[in-house]
């Protein structure tokens, strides 16, 4: 669970709807099924117009990742996981990493992995992976243009729902108790379309589109640490190169003794 996404969603609507008690305003008059059908419906049918059925479908499974969390990778784990397959693949050959394909959990990491054993040219080991992390990325942003066409029509979708409910009460000026209640009730559609664009669609466009930064940035992590075990760099070597990917905290504390014996050995 993502409790940041969370906990941001309850603070907008907590601020929000919170704000409008206070200056002496109804939640409830916030509750309007037409406008709601207008502004939700209405938005979900443009972004269908504007984007492939296959984004549509994936949307939601998407959609739960800001909630849920995405993919889980730890990049200090793959920076120690290489950095013992290297000193592994220089004592006994990288057809002993062979046992230890079955154990890498991660796809992408095992995929090149078994690649590298294979004995696949280093070029065309890196442009397999480059290939597979550019269609993840692809993927994605189709996802992230979706969310975004939400975020940008929303609000004009709540603007024609006003028109509209505007409309009906231009055509019953006649009816003077009516004329308040139903430009209060026009504007809420408006509401919506501002409301769903600025704490929905857009923020969660934003999350999901860093968690698919970071997740670009674990594999690029993984490529570079396969392209240093296929040319036979030392596990020192691995971790240096590897760790200029992660943070400073994520670091390795210490120095890398341990690692300087084995290679002694």
């Amino acid at each position: 669970m993502d409790l940041a996404t969370l906990i941001g969603l309850i603070l907008a609507i907590v601020g929000i709807v919170g704000g409008n008690v206070l200056e002496g305003g109804n939640p409830a008059a916030l509750i309007n099924l037409p406008g709601f059908m207008i502004v939700i419906v209405g938005t979900l049918g443009a972004v269908m117009i504007s984007q492939p059925l296959a984004v549509m479908i994936g949307l939601p499974k998407f959609i739960l990742k800001a909630f849920l969390g995405g993919e889980k990778h730890n990049s200090a784990e793959t920076v120690d996981l290489f950095v013992n397959m290297a000193d592994k693949a220089r004592r006994e050959g990288l057809l002993a990493l062979e046992a230890d394909v079955d154990n890498i959990h991660d796809g992408f990491t095992r995929k090149g992995v078994q690649l590298m054993i294979d004995g696949t040219d280093p070029e065309l080991l890196r442009e397999i992976m480059e290939i597979e992390a550019e269609s993840m990325k692809h993927r994605h942003e189709g996802n992230f243009a979706a969310l975004e066409f939400m975020g940008g029509i929303a609000p004009t979708i709540g603007v024609l729902g006003a028109v509209m409910g505007l409309m009906g009460v231009m055509a019953h000026l006649d009816e003077p108790e009516h004329i308040g209640p139903g430009i209060a009730t026009a504007f809420v559609a408006t509401f919506y379309g501002v409301f769903t664009a600025n704490v929905l669609w857009l923020p969660l466009a934003g999350k999901l589109k860093n968690n698919s930064k970071n997740e670009i940035h674990a594999l690029n992590v993984v490529i570079e640490g396969l392209m240093s075990i296929q040319s036979g760099d030392n596990p020192r070597i691995v971790r240096e190169k590897l760790e200029g990917f992660l943070q400073p905290s994520e670091r390795r504390k210490g120095d890398d003794s341990g690692e300087a014996r084995k290679e002694a050995a």
